[in-house]
């Protein structure tokens, strides 16, 4: 049996590391009783249903999750899902691995019993009744318990964020935030810690989060707080905007929020921080609400940043780049300022095809909009042409793209077409990994 030659095998190990050897004789078979009747491993965490088997808490929880209603063994239906510990078994089971620990048998660890809804229930109450006192630090051990909750055990963390533990984060941060928040720093930091782990927020919670004194709070953070703190303020302000555009609209008219985001990409905390920002400063810049801000980051020097951004980042902070810069673009002023940098069209047409399908369209609307809004300006064009953008786009066209890439190619390949006198760049290395998409 595999559990048999597991065993068989880590006593081997252990043996041989003795300078001992072991004989077949020797073999050691775990128990019947001891091995879960799903995986056929030793169990870790014995739990019993209603119908009076035991399991591996993983293993029935795994099966349970995949929308079975029935007990494994005895394929009765289940009137409850209650898993009872099954504290003998695991004793029992204890005791065994320390008989034969001579054959590489590690003690299982006793398992730490999952947080139930009332225990959720109850620390909630706890937050929400401090908050009301306004006592910061009964707010800050409370919702430290529920952090390291969170951190320890997935399971745990889907519990809490299904009982409602978000709103209630969310409730408190608010309040705090809107009674002189920079006395609260330290709790609504440890706040804001905690709710980066339920994601995806709610609508009860995003709406605390969306209010004024939030936001404010928020913002401070992004500018003031230390690398972790402002890389959670960056995380959560992204999880706001990612799915209401009421949100995006808010986040916009509220002060000091374009000059933190440009300040964390010019000053990088880490990947995801960057990621998050980047996704940010997108709903921002494409939000038809906005059109004043694209000017604002543009004034920032947002560009350029980009720009350089795309030189040597990986390809999930390229494709963001790009996706900004593009929204940039449908301003006036991101259009000059991207025409005016001498990176722009050179590096443009240098990532086609060399980051993904998402980053070619991306850079065929920043070009076509280049093209279309300084057609008359035979620079912008001359300069796409030098650098290899006609054979490119051509090419784009032949092996495939979406509808709205297809359209602005062509318009783009006709305008370049007009211009075509002068010899056209190409690496061949730009078309290595090009594959046709039929």
């Amino acid at each position: 049996m595999t559990s048999t030659l597991r065993i068989l095998k880590a006593g081997r190990r252990n043996l041989a590391g003795q300078g001992r050897t072991i004989s077949p004789a020797a073999e050691l078979t775990t128990p019947t009783h001891f091995r879960c009747p799903i995986s056929l491993d030793l169990m870790k965490d014995p739990v019993t249903l209603c119908t009076g088997i035991t399991y591996d808490r993983q293993s029935i929880e795994t099966w349970l999750d995949s929308g079975n209603n029935t007990c494994p063994v005895t394929n009765q239906v289940l009137k409850s899902f209650e898993q009872i510990p099954n504290h003998n078994i695991r004793r029992m089971i204890q005791d065994w691995c320390v008989e034969n620990r001579s054959f590489g048998i590690e003690r299982i660890p006793t398992p730490r019993i999952p947080i139930s809804s009332a225990a959720v229930s109850e620390i909630s109450l706890e937050i929400s009744g401090a908050t009301r006192r306004k006592d910061d630090s009964c707010v800050r051990e409370s919702v430290k318990k529920m952090s390291r909750l969170c951190r320890e055990s997935e399971r745990d963390r889907c519990c809490i964020v299904a009982n409602g533990a978000a709103a209630v984060l969310s409730a408190a941060f608010d309040s705090f935030a809107a009674n002189s928040f920079e006395n609260h720093t330290t709790g609504l930091e440890e706040i804001l810690q905690a709710i980066t782990w339920m994601f995806p927020l709610d609508s009860e919670a995003r709406s605390y989060l969306a209010s004024a004194s939030s936001l404010r709070a928020l913002q401070w953070f992004l500018k003031c707080g230390d690398l972790t703190v402002r890389r959670n303020a960056a995380l959560l302000i992204k999880e706001l905007v990612s799915a209401y555009k009421r949100h995006v609209d808010t986040l916009s008219d509220a002060e000091g929020f374009v000059e933190a985001f440009t300040k964390i990409i010019r000053e990088p905390i880490c990947p995801q921080t960057t990621k998050a920002s980047l996704a940010t400063v997108y709903h921002l810049v494409t939000s038809s609400q906005n059109q004043k801000i694209s000017s604002r980051f543009v004034e920032m020097g947002l560009v350029s940043l980009l720009l350089e951004m795309l030189v040597n980042s990986e390809k999930s902070i390229c494709e963001k780049a790009l996706g900004v810069l593009d929204g940039i673009c449908n301003s006036e002023e991101g259009r000059q300022a991207a025409y005016g940098h001498a990176l722009t069209l050179p590096l443009l047409v240098k990532k086609m095809f060399r980051v993904s399908d998402l980053a070619t369209g991306f850079i065929v609307s920043i070009l076509w909009k280049l093209g279309k809004n300084y057609e008359g300006d035979e620079g912008v064009l001359m300069e796409a042409l030098q650098a290899g953008a006609f054979q490119k786009v051509l090419l784009l066209l032949q092996v495939g793209c979406s509808e709205k890439t297809k359209e602005k190619a062509t318009e783009l390949l006709k305008m370049l077409n007009i211009h075509r006198e002068r010899g056209e760049c190409i690496d061949s290395m730009d078309f290595k990994q090009l594959k046709r998409s039929f």
